[in-house]
């Protein structure tokens, strides 16, 4: 099969389809069909997406200022995806264009890094025009969040290439997979790192309403209720208690009984001593740095167990989340190991997703 053939094939037609549609959009021919914009009519009837079919007229619009580049594509020396980068490019400086210039960029590199160099070559041309527009692309920035039926918090948004990069700068270090037994698919990961990300700088301030039995984990028990979530299980009350400032207001025949204060923030010379000790996550095969681990109390302080350094160690978000939530139990051993002991039940190893 000669791809390279299909593919130069398709190229052409692809430059066609331009030069057609841009004549389509000046004949106005969709006006007196009824649609707003040209790029309305050929997204429903040639069932494109909105940017492929604006890639195409931008190209055919552009046609007059790409006779080399055209023929460069003809000649096999570059694809129609250069072609259309070339045309953005065009539209974004207008006079500065300078093909010659950008011919020789789309040649040595291929289609995703020439639209790199453009942005570089836009800037070079412009620089006071291209901040405007990465002015532009920040205000349009955004980020909602909305609660579903069932607890969940929805996210969605968008971001400005600087703040999408130092967003992603920060998530991906910790999204990485935590050694051979994480079998968390890549979506996981990133969920888990933008929690560790909140919580790994400065550590949980929360107010829990919750019953007696609710902070003991008694059968029966409701819920405990937090602001900006449904109710919460007493694992998850257990595991921020761990090490944050709670804010306690407790409940008994819908009676406040108590509301106070409890400082449980493993902080000062303690913290100093445990991160001196322990220097990351002491999960098996987890180098997590200290800085995002929080202090997990062997036995909790509300079940008797004490604030001393012999009673904690450090784990990050995920291992804290399964000492509690999970259900899993770490024991110190006498030359200060720590050995985990897994759940009860299981139901057998996971395989891990695709990346």
């Amino acid at each position: 099969m000669d791809l390279v053939g299909l593919r130069r094939h398709i190229d052409s037609l692809e430059l066609e389809f331009s030069r057609q549609a841009f004549e389509f959009a000046e004949s106005k021919q969709w006006d007196e069909e009824g649609f707003n914009t040209a790029l309305d009519w050929l997204r429903i009837n040639c069932h494109m997406t909105a940017t492929t079919a604006a890639d195409r007229l931008a190209v055919g619009e552009r046609l007059p200022d790409l006779r080399e580049s055209v023929l460069a594509m003809d000649a096999g020396e570059i694809g129609f995806a250069h072609l259309t980068v070339m045309a953005r490019t065009a539209n974004a400086i207008r006079t500065e264009f300078d093909e010659t210039k950008l011919l020789d960029l789309a040649r040595e590199t291929s289609p995703g890094k020439f639209h790199f160099k453009c942005l570089h070559y836009r800037h070079a041309v412009n620089a006071e025009d291209y901040a405007r527009d990465q002015e532009k692309l920040h205000e349009e920035r955004a980020l909602r969040l909305s609660t579903a039926a069932d607890g969940c918090l929805l996210i969605s948004g968008i971001l400005d290439p600087v703040g999408g990069a130092a967003v992603r700068s920060a998530l991906e270090p910790l999204a990485r997979p935590c050694g051979t037994h994480d079998d968390r698919k890549v979506g996981q990961r990133f969920a888990d790192a933008m929690v560790e990300l909140a919580t790994g700088k400065q550590k949980v301030a929360m107010q829990v309403t919750a019953s007696l039995e609710t902070l003991v984990g008694l059968l029966g028990a409701p819920g405990a209720e937090n602001e900006f979530t449904l109710p919460i299980s007493s694992k998850t009350v257990e595991r921020w208690a761990c090490d944050c400032i709670l804010t306690r207001v407790l409940m008994q025949d819908s009676v406040v009984i108590d509301v106070g204060r409890a400082e449980r923030t493993i902080k000062g010379p303690r913290r100093r001593a445990l991160i001196a000790r322990d220097r990351h996550c002491r999960w098996p095969s987890c180098n997590r740095p200290a800085s995002w681990c929080d202090a997990h109390h062997l036995v909790h302080w509300m079940f008797g167990g004490g604030s001393e350094i012999e009673n904690q160690v450090l784990l990050c978000h995920r291992h804290h989340r399964m000492v509690h939530e999970g259900g899993w139990q770490l024991i110190r051993m006498n030359d200060d190991a720590v050995m985990t002991i897994a759940p009860t039940v299981t139901f057998g190893p996971r395989p891990r997703g695709p990346d």
